[in-house]
């Protein structure tokens, strides 16, 4: 991970990925922050780092917590001062979601979101697609609440095996 030279350490860029895929999200640990597509790039310059981010959305809590926890990582393999930078356009969307990382959150009991497309965005057409229930399969469930343990999922019911589930929102 870590190359020195005379007095200077370099850090390789495809490590430093791997060390943030360690880092899991605050709020589904199944996942790290990286399979969740919130580190959007790092760039080694030398012996400095900035790793670049994008919030799930703009009011996220677990933001900070994240930030923190990158800071952190990097600082305890010895890069001084590393640098964060917000990055807000483009959107985070759930499309850079990997299917792996759908198959993960799956399993952890929140149902992946569908691929988005402009057709799905249109205020007519969301929530039309049936939603899969992460426990069965089933496509027999319904929406209890817009809102479930955070902002950006929504929270179901599923008729079938009776079990709640948390759901992705789509932006």
């Amino acid at each position: 991970m870590i190359a020195t030279t005379d007095s200077q350490i370099l850090f390789l860029e495809k490590d430093l990925w791997e060390l943030l895929n360690t880092i899991p999200d605050p709020e589904v640990p199944a996942i790290s922050i990286v399979e969740l597509g919130v580190v959007r790039e790092i760039v080694v310059n030398g012996d400095s780092v900035t790793v670049s981010m994008t919030p799930t959305y703009s009011g996220c809590p677990a933001l900070k917590m994240m930030e923190e926890q990158v800071l952190a990582k990097l600082e305890s393999i010895g890069v001084k001062n590393p640098s964060l930078k917000l990055v807000l356009k483009p959107a985070w969307t759930t499309d850079w979601l990997s299917e792996s990382t759908k198959e993960k959150l799956k399993n952890y009991g929140i149902a992946p979101p569908p691929k988005i497309t402009a057709v799905y965005l249109l205020p007519m057409n969301r929530n039309k697609e049936p939603l899969q229930c992460p426990y069965c399969d089933s496509l027999d469930n319904r929406l209890t609440s817009q809102f479930g343990s955070t902002a950006c999922k929504s929270l179901y019911f599923c008729n079938q095996c009776l079990q709640p589930f948390e759901h992705f929102k789509c932006h």
